[in-house]
């Protein structure tokens, strides 16, 4: 937690906030960067007056600087059936990784808000600010992992995000956790994308999900509808599931990009420590 303290989640862009903080604002305050001048007008601080500036051209400056401000940081994972599954399960890797994120972002004086899509009713973690909060935050997320919590059989995550999307105030950073075992989580992303959030959508597999490993005759059960499935497990098929899932992923990767997200496809067998310390950090989620 001491090694979290020292990172800051990344923006690419600046957003207003509520409240005094450490992240960069659009708006333009009394921090110590420097940021621009404006002609001085009646009832300006004249503290604020750029006297070198007066020296030169006989006009009096106000300099502005950078305001700044705390934003909210929206984490939404997916709790549903096929995330309670893998060896690292995924569903436990998706509430560490959200776990130590939202950590860094309350370190970081940044507000932080969380829903859980699928987990028998769409859970809210209302928005709260400060390192004293963490603990409440983690019991939230720890909460999803309880085996007496129900999924529900048919989650809707494209209505959860439509409703989510329509109830936020204030738009943000926002980090999905998902296996996007569901169509309708693209129909929610949409949603989100029009209401101006800043987008990075966390793709995760289990192991067994990148690169199977099956032979023989097999039966095949899905894990949200339960389905089945009789399959053959030879190298012709495991060659077409790979092709699958690379077109799969590509086509999640260019659907982001059209629409300014961020996607990160990742694998549960990476471990936590290095996922945080250098795998977000080389691709720009943390710094």
């Amino acid at each position: 937690m001491r090694r979290l303290e020292r990172l800051s989640l990344a923006a690419r862009k600046s957003i207003a906030g509520q409240t005094q903080g450490e992240r960069r604002s659009p708006r333009r305050g009394q921090s110590v960067e420097f940021a621009d001048f404006r002609p001085y007008t009646a009832g300006d601080d004249i503290r604020r007056i750029d006297w070198n500036a007066y020296a030169r051209l006989e006009k009096f400056f106000i300099k502005l600087f950078v305001e700044e401000e705390d934003v909210t940081i929206h984490f939404i994972v997916d709790a549903s059936r096929s995330m309670r599954w893998g060896d690292p399960n995924k569903l436990d890797y998706a509430i560490r990784t959200a776990g130590a994120l939202g950590y860094v972002a309350l370190c970081g004086l940044d507000r932080i808000t969380a829903l859980a899509v699928g987990a028998g009713r769409d859970g809210v973690f209302p928005p709260q600010r400060g390192k004293r909060q963490a603990l409440a935050y983690f019991d939230y997320l720890q909460a999803l992992a309880n085996p007496s919590v129900n999924p529900a059989a048919a989650a809707d995550p494209a209505r959860s995000l439509r409703v989510y999307a329509a109830g936020v105030k204030q738009a943000g950073p926002l980090l999905i956790l998902s296996d996007l075992m569901d169509d309708g989580w693209l129909d929610g992303l949409r949603d989100l994308s029009a209401r101006g959030f800043e987008i990075s959508l966390i793709h995760i597999l289990a192991p067994d999900e990148a690169e199977p490993v099956l032979e023989g005759d097999l039966k095949l059960l899905d894990a949200e509808g339960g389905a089945a499935v009789e399959i053959t497990a030879d190298y012709e098929l495991l060659s077409r599931y790979r092709q699958n899932l690379g077109t799969w992923q590509a086509g999640l990767k260019e659907f982001c990009l059209r629409r300014g997200m961020h996607y990160v496809p990742l694998v549960t067998s990476l471990p936590l420590d290095r996922l945080l310390f250098q795998w977000m950090r080389q691709r720009g989620l943390l710094r």
